[in-house]
């Protein structure tokens, strides 16, 4: 078979999220058709680990115009959600009682996920194109001329012309080596059947203190769970609290000022950065200092107390911290390129787990349940945790700064180990490294181009193959952010349809020369 014969072919490994903001993206485009292969061996197809169907506690921290799939349609969630509403009579539920924000249950969001992969499918299939689904792990890529083949783990090879990487996240690190001991939950997802098991009498031990643990609280609390749990993490810090929303279109601190600097090969330092917020903030009729106070605040503050301000502030009039939560995850993949190392650096010692606070902030209702388990003394937050090892007698023991704790049942709830590599996806890349076509990033992932997410290898981009999301969280900045998922979808697409036309024009001039 031909090269030219695989050029418009694409291999998708994997099938959660990132795979469903590709394909809208290129059912939404005019390309002649081809083929697509997606392979996915886990059975949450299209919802991705944090989006099958759980308990109704378990939100998305997003309202709906930021949870689209679409590129350039914010309120294609928002409309999908007023067609159920129509469709099930249940009107506009999950709104938060403290913002009117509407916060869905990440089940619903992922019905709308599945949804929109098989409307996509669907238009694509009708406007020619092969679409094949293969329920295996990918475990090894042999590239080729204008190819690369990619062989399951049971020995399936598919050759396609271009493949994008959407392998996600992957478990969760467990960081003490407790997998095994007797109560411990290695992975809290689905809460519906991990937490099932648990007496509600035994205190509960919560490793981290982020979202995903914030999940975690509120489902025990919702099961009806009597004794204590503790908030079990290095830091001690929460996620921050969601302001009620304000629409605000950025000026100044936006994607296309950072791409046009990168177009025209400039570095932008951290001071640079800075000032360009405070030009955005300025504009807006805010100050630089009170971002900047509120991210001093987050691990000098008493982690209680500033929840409890925090869920003050949610009418706040001020737009700062709006605007600093709309620009991070908006412009971050874009800025991050242009940095110094020591700058990038210096951002990930000092500040990378405030900003992550105040810009991955939880729904208002969630910050009140949390505080009213807090004022009652059943929920407790530890910071500085040393160690945790399990106990030969049963249970477990915590070392901690300020001495010895014990629990009953430990529940990991921190994030994928920081690599960006998931165990599961580690022969494919170790596979794509051999062959000289994949660099491994410092920082975890891969080295990945920032204005096409093309793997780099040498310093050279590789048009053949794409990463999208954690894969590329070495390279890009807030890799894991829906917008961030879409606007990378987009820019895949379209660079994968310009090449593919680039180079079909090519081989097609030496026959029209000759007739």
């Amino acid at each position: 078979m031909s090269a030219m014969t695989h050029l418009n072919d694409m291999g998708i490994v994997g099938g959660g999220p990132s795979a469903v903001c590709l394909l809208d993206a290129l059912a939404r485009t005019d390309s002649a058709p081809g083929g697509i292969t997606v392979f996915e061996p886990s059975p949450h197809l299209w919802r991705g680990r944090p989006f099958q169907p759980d308990m109704r506690t378990a939100r998305v921290n997003i309202p709906p115009e930021g949870m689209s799939v679409r590129f350039g349609d914010t309120g294609h969630f928002q409309r999908w959600l007023e067609m159920r509403d129509r469709t099930t009579g249940s009107g506009a539920d999950h709104a938060d009682p403290f913002s009117g924000a509407r916060f869905v249950p990440r089940a619903v969001f992922g019905d709308y996920l599945e949804q929109s992969a098989h409307a996509a499918l669907s238009r694509l299939r009708e406007r020619g194109w092969r679409i094949d689904l293969i329920r295996q792990r990918v475990d090894s890529a042999t590239p080729g001329v204008d190819r690369v083949t990619l062989q399951t783990a049971r020995g399936r090879r598919v050759t396609v012309g271009r493949a994008v990487l959407c392998v996600g996240a992957g478990r969760p690190a467990d960081t003490y080596s407790l997998a095994g001991a007797p109560g411990f939950v290695r992975d809290p997802y689905p809460l519906s059947s991990r937490l099932t098991g648990i007496d509600t009498t035994r205190d509960v031990g919560v490793i981290g203190s982020g979202l995903t643990a914030v999940d975690v609280v509120l489902a025990l609390a919702a099961r009806g769970h009597q004794s204590r749990i503790q908030l079990l993490s290095r830091s001690g810090v929460l996620p921050g609290v969601r302001q009620r929303p304000v629409p605000y279109p950025l000026r100044h601190f936006t994607p296309e000022k950072f791409r046009a600097a990168a177009a025209r090969n400039e570095i932008v330092t951290l001071e640079q950065l800075i000032a360009t917020m405070r030009t955005e903030l300025a504009d807006a009729g805010e100050s630089l200092d009170s971002v900047a106070t509120e991210i001093a605040a987050i691990g000098r503050e008493d982690p209680v107390r500033l929840l409890r301000r925090q869920l003050g502030e949610v009418d706040s009039p001020s737009l700062a911290l709006r605007i600093l939560q709309r620009a991070v995850p908006a412009t971050g993949p874009d800025v991050w390129p242009l940095l110094p190392e020591h700058d990038k650096a210096e951002l990930l010692r000092w500040h990378y787990r405030r900003l992550m606070s105040l810009c991955c902030p939880m729904p208002p209702a969630s910050a009140a349940t949390l505080l009213e388990l807090l004022d009652s003394g059943q929920l407790e937050i530890t910071p500085g945790i040393r160690h945790i090892k399990a106990s030969t007698h049963g249970g477990f023991t915590i070392m901690a700064d300020d001495g010895e704790h014990t629990a009953d049942v430990v529940i990991n709830a921190v994030n994928a180990a920081a690599r960006g590599i998931p165990p599961r996806a580690e022969p494919l890349i170790a596979s794509l490294v051999a062959a000289g076509v994949a660099d491994r990033h410092p920082r975890g992932g891969l080295h990945v181009q920032r204005a096409t997410s093309q793997l780099i290898a040498g310093g050279a981009a590789d048009p053949r193959l794409y990463a999208l999301g954690d894969l590329a969280s070495g390279s890009l900045f807030f890799t894991f952010g829906l917008p961030s998922l879409v606007d990378r979808a987009h820019d895949i697409v379209s660079t994968v349809l310009d090449d593919t036309r680039a180079a079909m024009s090519s081989r097609l001039d030496p026959v029209l020369q000759i007739v």
